[in-house]
């Protein structure tokens, strides 16, 4: 380990050099690259220097130990810092192990959120509603930026589907294991006789795609357009401003009719039908190693039942990590740091536990 921690010091002051070469700096994108690459090896670096000061301070100790000429007194407080030296030593060597974990290179990626109504009518609607409005308000807590791509709203305030980005430094990181079947317990408003009511909603997360990740030919496109409508079929749209893109090869469709403007709209169905087509790749590349994958928290499995919301007993319920909170209202609020910290922590914990038995 520490000569591969060598290797990447060396690498680091190599990028630090170059970030303050004139050429460099005039070449933006080589310039941001070398900018992502610093950023991703500096806590590793700081670490590693924290444990080389660290072991060369037990080293002085320990020779002031060895030392015959020394008094008892010196050899107390060199003692003393042998053992400060070495716990030190331990813990950054911990800490280490777990940042040279193979990183997702989506991480710091923004997100294209998806969210369906699944079982329950109106009810899982209203629910898709609630889970739109849980993300986007913990994305605002988090300084990160959201904007509906497309969505098919119902006639009682609720979403058939909502697909939205949310944009920020690490964005896929924070929203990746939401991506799963979310279960609402609740009485439903239109529940006259104050039963509960179980209904599902789907959530799927996708890293969003950029031009160098999805290569796309034009000729696999099929385009049609089509006047966009409202909720209920209303605010007719005189225009045909709706896009519907299909992927010929995939048969991935995607429908945008959020703006009136066709130009619009056509950006916009892209940039879903990029991420869509890279999260396709993704799942046939996961599926070659899903032997490994199967105990991994947050799989991505879209029929996977992740998470429980009970409204009467105001609990949240993560049935991957078995983490049960009752504050289902800050949660819906936007405070899901608590959550979704603990499912960074367990994955982090299975990976280091797949790299000992490997």
């Amino acid at each position: 380990m520490i000569e591969k921690l060598e290797g990447i010091e060396k690498r680091f002051e190599t990028v630090n050099e170059q970030l303050c070469s004139p050429e460099i700096v005039a070449d933006i994108e080589q310039y941001t690259a070398l900018m992502k690459e610093q950023k991703k090896l500096e806590p590793i670096v700081e670490k590693f220097r924290e444990y080389k000061a660290a072991e060369q301070s037990a080293q002085e100790a320990q020779n002031v130990l060895n030392d015959s000429s020394m008094d008892k007194e010196f050899k107390d407080l060199a003692l003393e810092e042998l053992k400060a030296g070495k716990e030190t030593m331990e813990a950054c060597k911990e800490e280490l192990t777990i940042l040279l974990l193979p990183r997702d290179e989506n991480d710091d990626k923004n997100v294209i959120v998806e969210i369906r109504g699944g079982a329950g009518g109106e009810e899982s609607a209203l629910f898709a509603g609630t889970l739109y409005r849980m993300y986007t308000m913990y994305a605002e807590t988090k300084g990160f930026k959201h904007e509906i791509l497309s969505a098919q709203e119902t006639g009682l305030g609720g979403f058939k589907e909502i697909s939205f980005s949310i944009s920020g430094d690490g964005a896929y990181s924070r929203f990746k294991f939401e991506s799963g079947v979310h279960r609402v317990q609740r009485v439903p408003e239109t529940e006259s006789q104050g039963r509960i009511h179980t209904s599902t909603a789907t959530v799927a997360v996708l890293p969003e795609a950029e031009d160098v990740d999805v290569q796309i030919n034009p000729t696999d496109l099929q385009i049609d357009t089509f006047r966009s409508s409202g909720a209920g079929g209303q605010h007719i749209n005189k225009t045909e401003s709706a896009i519907r893109i299909t992927h010929i090869p995939t048969g991935t469709v995607v429908e945008c009719q959020d703006e009136r403007s066709q130009h619009k709209n056509k950006d916009k169905a892209m940039k879903i039908l990029r991420s869509r087509i890279l999260e396709q790749e993704r799942e046939r590349q996961n599926a070659e190693i899903a032997d490994d994958r199967k105990s991994q928290v947050g799989t991505g499995n879209r029929n996977e039942r992740i998470r429980t919301y009970n409204y009467p007993q105001g609990r949240v319920s993560d049935h991957r990590i078995g983490l049960t909170l009752y504050k289902l209202e800050q949660i819906l609020n936007g405070d899901l740091d608590e959550l979704i910290d603990a499912l960074i922590t367990a994955d982090t914990a299975e990976k280091l536990r797949l790299s000992q038995t490997q």
